[in-house]
This record gives structure tokens, C-alpha cells and sequence, in this order.
């Protein structure tokens, strides 16, 4: 009796002690958000963690702690895919980042979700306007924004000067239309043997199917303003995109495709690099490898040809936004700091050193002057920045999350020769739709 007298009395104290330190604990996490003077900490997550881009940003975040004296942010780096999986499960816990970057096209399903914040008491008047509105848009649900534009891409066509030249094409007047894009590219392929020494252009090299049909049609897959009530998929025209797509392959030959895309995985050896591929459609920042890898490659940048003349230079473009989780122990400071982060000062300074397309216009403007730049690299940027009038954005509508896992299953299997581009868009739309109506 008194042995167990004695465990009661122990566990007792030990229940007491464990309970003070939890007490003391939580404490301590209801205070974390201010440092030892006194300022506010704002916890930032992002996934630039590379030798290049962790530099970059944790320079800005010191610029921001310099410029006042009220707010200290601290910069925690997480993988790629890791750091959104986190962050779900913090804000599940109720103890969130304050600041997170995050991809764009699931902002307004993360509205929808209760995962961001509604910034919209924080962007009255003219400030939407500092940034392209594709890119705003992309944020809004139901007429709000949860997270504002930091960073973006869009597709341009690079071409090999030389090899333009070599075959009687003009090296100022790259393809303007994909009729000529084919063009081109039968004058530019070099076979001897039945090999290819060089090859003048395959379209699903550096992009996906899904450009050429944005491309072709010069709108998105649903309706104005993402409206799910009409469903562009299965069309003639995106019937007639996929046939054309793979006609390339045909006649190239699938061997040929194989080798050479697997030189462009290894990037170093890319047959751009090496004047063996003439033409490929690739972001912006393949400049950098251009300039790593082939600086002395005499090359032009252009807009991506039209489907016909007059049909626009429609590209597509993703990128990622500055969100404030639901939970964040102080959104207006995490806004103070969003607001620099996507202002112009910040946004030049990443555009500049890391040959970057950025949300904010100003900046992206700023950047194509940049004495930072070569000649080639403010060429490439001014090309950028005006792909961006002409660049589309495909973010999941509310009622349709995930709906490219619905549509890419169908594509690869018409490509692999299982179905006619008829047979497998039409179950790829009647898939969407399905979606749609369970989520509505």
C-alpha cells in the first residue's frame, strides 16, 4: 500500500510538473511572434533554397528588416512539395506561418478552403493594379484576392541565328505562324543517312500540349471569368491541335524524338546549346543556361507563332503568389511585409539577379533596362515582358481542383496511339464535368 501510495503521489507530481511545462510552453508560443526588442516577428515560408535564389530572397527580407523598426522577419526555407504539405498541417494546428509562398493557380481553392486570408481589406484603391491582371485575376475568389502576385513565367520561341542563316532564312525575321513554323523547320533539319545532324523544331520539347492549344485558341478551357458552365475541351480545333502535334513526331520519327529529348534532360548537353536543334520554346530563363552552358551562341528570342495570322501570340504562364494563412498571429504586419515584397524595389532586385519574370509590371519594365543585363539578356526580357500582354493562366476553378489530372491521362494515351484525339478529349471534357458537378 505504501509502494503504491507512493507511485500516486509520484505520478501526482509528475502530472503537475508535465502540465506547468505545457503551460509554460504554450506561454512562450503566444509570445513568439515578438523578439527580445520588442519587435513583431513574422514567420516567412518559401522553397528558394537553391545557391542562386536563397541569396536573393534572404537579401530582401534584410532590406525589409533594415527599413523599420517595428517588424523582424525570419525566413524558413522547406522543399519543394514539403513546404505546402506543412503548412497545411500548421494551419490544422493553429499555428501557421504568417507569410507563405504559394503556387498561383489554387489560390482562389485555397480562398475557398479557409487556407488564405482575405487580403481584401488590404487592397483597396488602385493597388491591384500594379501587377498584370492575368496574374490578379488568378488570385481572386469571388471577387477578392488571397494572395498577391510575386513571380511569373511565360513561353517564348529562341532561334539559332547561325543555322537561320545557313540555309537562306533570315535571321531578323524568325516564324511568325505556325504554317511557317513548319516551314522553317523542314528548310533547318539537316539528315544525312537517315539520321538527323540537325534538327529544325519539335514542338513538345521545352512546353506541353496544353500551350499549342491555349496558343490555338487564344482563350482557357472554361468560360469568362473561369465560369465552369462552359467547358472548352473536346473542340475541332483542339482535335486539329493534337493531330498537328503529333504529325510531328510521325514524321521525325519517335527514335529521333527519344535522343534528343534525352539531351535536353541532361541540360548541359542540349542540342540548342550545340546548334543541333534550331528552334525550341522554352521560358525566359533559359536564357541563363544559354548563358552557362553556349555563351557563344549566336541566338534570337521571339513571341510564339500564331496559329494563323491575326490569331494572337497566345502563351501560357504560371507562377506564385504571397499568401497570409488563416491562423497568422499578425496579418498586419505579415501584410507590411507582403507589400514590400511585391513592391517595385524588391520585385527589379529579383527579376535582375535571377533573370526572373516578376508580377509587378513596373519592375518587370525596369528590369529590360537593367545595366545589369547584357544586351542579350535585356533582349530576351523585353521579349518576356511582352509575351506577358499575350499570356494565358489556367488556375483551378473552385469547382474543377485538379482538373488537368482529368485531361492529361486522356492526351497520353492518344499519343501512345490508344485513342483518337476525338475519343480521347471527349472523355477527357466528359471527366472535367464530372468533376465539376460533384463539386458543385
Amino acid at each position: 500500500m505504501k509502494n503504491i501510495r507512493f507511485s500516486v503521489l509520484l505520478l501526482t507530481i509528475m502530472t503537475l510538473m508535465l502540465s506547468g511545462c505545457a503551460g509554460f510552453q504554450t506561454s512562450n508560443n503566444e509570445e513568439a511572434n515578438v523578439n527580445d526588442e520588442g519587435k513583431t516577428v513574422v514567420d516567412f515560408w518559401s522553397f528558394w533554397g537553391s545557391e542562386l535564389r536563397r541569396p536573393i530572397i534572404d537579401k530582401i527580407v534584410a532590406d525589409f528588416n533594415e527599413s523599420q523598426d517595428e517588424i523582424e522577419v525570419r525566413h524558413t526555407y522547406s522543399p519543394w512539395g514539403d513546404i505546402w504539405t506543412k503548412e497545411l498541417a500548421a494551419i490544422a494546428a493553429g499555428n501557421p506561418p504568417d507569410v507563405v509562398i504559394n503556387d498561383i493557380n489554387a489560390t482562389a481553392i485555397r480562398g475557398k478552403e479557409n487556407q488564405a486570408m482575405n487580403l481584401s481589406e488590404f487592397t483597396d484603391g488602385d493597388f491591384s493594379e500594379k501587377f498584370y491582371p492575368e496574374l490578379w485575376e488568378a488570385t481572386l475568389y469571388e471577387g477578392d484576392s488571397y494572395g498577391i502576385p510575386f513571380n511569373t513565367d511565360t513561353r517564348v520561341l529562341f532561334y539559332n541565328k547561325d543555322a537561320f542563316e545557313e540555309v537562306g532564312l533570315d535571321p531578323e525575321d524568325p516564324p511568325e505562324t505556325w504554317a511557317e513554323l513548319e516551314e522553317y523547320a523542314t528548310k533547318l533539319d539537316v539528315k544525312e543517312n537517315g539520321e538527323y545532324d540537325r534538327l529544325g523544331f519539335y514542338p513538345l520539347w521545352g512546353v506541353g500540349y496544353d500551350v499549342w492549344l491555349l496558343n490555338a485558341n487564344g482563350q482557357n478551357y472554361f468560360g469568362e471569368d473561369n465560369n465552369t458552365d462552359t467547358v472548352n475541351i473536346n473542340t475541332e480545333r483542339n482535335v486539329e491541335v493534337l493531330n498537328w502535334l503529333k504529325s510531328w513526331r510521325d514524321r521525325i520519327g519517335e527514335n529521333t524524338v527519344n535522343s534528343f529529348q534525352a539531351q535536353i534532360d541532361s541540360q548541359q548537353g542540349n542540342p540548342f546549346f550545340s546548334g543541333d536543334l534550331a528552334m525550341i520554346v522554352q521560358q525566359p530563363t533559359f536564357y541563363q543556361q544559354i548563358s552557362e552552358y553556349a555563351e557563344d551562341l549566336n541566338f534570337g528570342a521571339v513571341q510564339l507563332p500564331e496559329y494563323e495570322p491575326g490569331s494572337g501570340h497566345t502563351s501560357w504562364g504560371g507562377g506564385f503568389v504571397a499568401e497570409i494563412p488563416e491562423g497568422s498571429s499578425d496579418p498586419e504586419a505579415a501584410w507590411e511585409f507582403i507589400e514590400y515584397l511585391t513592391d517595385k524595389e524588391a520585385q527589379t532586385y529579383w527579376a535582375v539577379e535571377n533573370f526572373d519574370n516578376v508580377a509587378n509590371i513596373e519592375a518587370a519594365e525596369a528590369a529590360t533596362e537593367s545595366d545589369e543585363l547584357t544586351e542579350e539578356g535585356q533582349m530576351v526580357y523585353q521579349i518576356a515582358v511582352e509575351s506577358m500582354e499575350d499570356t494565358l493562366f489556367t488556375p483551378a476553378p473552385v469547382e474543377a481542383p485538379g482538373f488537368y489530372n482529368y485531361i492529361n491521362p486522356q492526351v497520353d494515351e492518344f499519343f501512345l496511339g490508344q485513342k483518337t484525339a476525338e475519343e480521347a478529349l471527349a472523355q477527357a471534357e466528359e471527366d472535367v464535368k464530372n468533376l465539376i458537378e460533384e463539386n458543385q
